[in-house]
């Protein structure tokens, strides 16, 4: 727990006359009677920083509020790996009083930024101020609500831009297998291209005739197939195949057998196949169609891991554009399983560490209605959240239903479970189980706004060890008073 700076000891004469003085110039004590304030002031505490002392810290008690008399103080929040600077205090400015009137831990933390001196009111001593002075109870609401919305503001902002950081992390991860796949391929058929067409100028070399020349064609053609759709062989049962084979080749003659092995065997020939295969050829050009044969389907090999890379970059990039309807009015009506199905492939690195997904769609749902970016926002946020509760293992079930005039989603992980004491908090702006520094509590808090305040819908979750149920309804048409800005 962070340890307050050292304080005079209360109660000298001449402290609680500048104290008096001071405090009964601010607007939040005028109301206060003369004797009530001095009384006040015999109980406050005179505090003391240096430039760079910490006043509190995110998470100690909040066990008072104080008043800036000299000074600069800065008030900061741990997001992840960095400090978000919430607002700045100068002398007349108040602290410290949200966590005070809830007996909660402070929200933030507030460091010195030059040499200060604060006056410290400690919990008695701040219900004898809201008991003595109506006003000062109200210009402390009201300062409270003004500050709830303004920080509110600053780590709503904060918190997409994390979420984005997060989805941009993913999709960098994702693009990059398929963007190392095609720069891999194209490499290797850059150095085998030279091989290629000197195996195609040996098989044009021996003049085959046409029945022989089709053959040839439709050997081309099987293992081009094969190795678009190859069979999972035993480790050992490869290397035997591609032992035999070897041999067999290196038996012909052919050039660079080693090479060709692997190729033909992951096309699906053996030895023994291969043999039959060719034996409508003479002795003398099997060695020259085997190398044309082995060399055109590594190509065609080639070809399609480029093929298929190129199409995994371009289906990533076309769910990022559905996910955040760029270039689309911010109403439309969205089809939801194609938003959940988005959401999935863009967290799809956190889905590998051993998450099973268990699709539960109906087959009925009906497009809905709604601001399409930010629905998408309510996806990301629960399933995220389900997965930080499994910690990346166990089983995610998505499950669809429609209800007269709404559609329902629900988000099910089986992790433990909320604890019963906090499930009435977790939608509260800045409520989070988290250590200090990895949540700021208003991911779900965001959820809620999107879902219940933006598109007046229902919210609801349902929690116990081994089973969490957030269940978001969706009306199909889209309120007018939602659809307002």
């Amino acid at each position: 727990m962070h340890q307050a700076p050292e304080t005079a000891s209360p109660g000298a004469a001449a402290r609680d006359a500048t104290a008096a003085d001071f405090l009964g110039r601010l607007p939040l004590f005028t109301a206060l009677p003369r004797a009530d304030l001095e009384r006040l002031c015999s109980m406050v505490q005179d505090v003391r920083l240096a430039a760079g002392e910490v006043l509190m810290a995110e998470g100690d008690p909040g066990d008072a509020m104080y008043v800036i008399a000299e000074g600069e103080f800065e008030v900061v929040k741990e997001s992840g790996d960095r400090q978000v600077v919430l607002a700045r205090r100068v002398p007349g400015d108040f602290i410290g009083e949200m966590s005070l009137l809830e007996q909660a831990p402070r929200t933030a933390t507030v460091r010195a930024l030059a040499d200060s001196r604060v006056f410290r009111i400690g919990q008695d001593s701040f219900r004898q101020l809201l008991t003595a002075s109506p006003g000062a109870a109200g210009a402390i609401l009201r300062t409270v609500g003004q500050r709830l919305r303004s920080t509110e503001a600053v780590l709503v902002q904060r918190e997409k831009m994390a979420a984005l950081g997060t989805l941009a992390a993913g999709l960098a991860h994702e693009l990059n297998n398929p963007a190392a796949a095609v720069g891999r391929a194209a490499g290797q058929l850059r150095a085998l291209l030279e091989a290629w067409q000197q195996a195609v100028v040996a098989f044009d070399a021996l003049g085959l005739d046409g029945e022989r020349a089709a053959l040839a064609r439709r050997l081309q053609g099987e293992s081009v197939e094969r190795m678009a759709a190859p069979s999972a062989l035993a480790p050992l049962i490869y290397s035997e195949r591609e032992d035999e084979l070897l041999a067999w080749l290196e038996e012909l003659g052919v050039a660079g057998a080693w090479e060709l092995a692997p190729v033909l065997v992951s096309a699906g020939w053996q030895a023994g196949s291969l043999r039959q295969a060719l034996a409508g050829f003479e002795a003398a050009h099997l060695p020259a169609v085997v190398h044309w044969l082995a060399v055109t389907t590594a190509v065609h090999d080639l070809l399609g891991d480029i093929d298929r890379g190129s199409a995994r970059i371009s289906e990533l990039v076309g769910a990022v554009k559905r996910y955040s309807y760029l270039d689309q009015a911010p109403i439309q009506r969205v089809d939801v399983h194609a938003g959940l199905e988005d959401t999935l492939l863009i967290l799809r690195h956190r889905l590998k560490q051993g998450v099973e997904v268990v699709r539960d769609y109906a087959p009925d749902l009906p497009r809905i209605e709604v601001r399409a970016s930010e629905l998408n926002q309510v996806w990301t946020n629960l399933v995220d959240n389900a997965l930080d509760a499994m910690g990346g293992r166990g089983k995610l079930v998505l499950r669809t239903y429609a209800r007269p005039g709404q559609a329902v989603v629900e988000v099910i992980d089986d992790g433990p479970g909320i604890p019963p004491e906090i499930q009435h908090r977790i939608f509260e702006p800045f409520f989070t189980t988290k250590p200090v520094g990895t949540g700021i509590g208003l991911g779900l808090h965001i959820v809620y706004n999107i879902v219940v305040l933006e598109h007046r819908g229902q919210l609801q979750f349902e929690s116990h060890p081994g089973r969490t149920c957030f269940r978001v309804a969706l009306p199909i048409d889209m309120p007018p008073t939602a659809a307002a800005p």
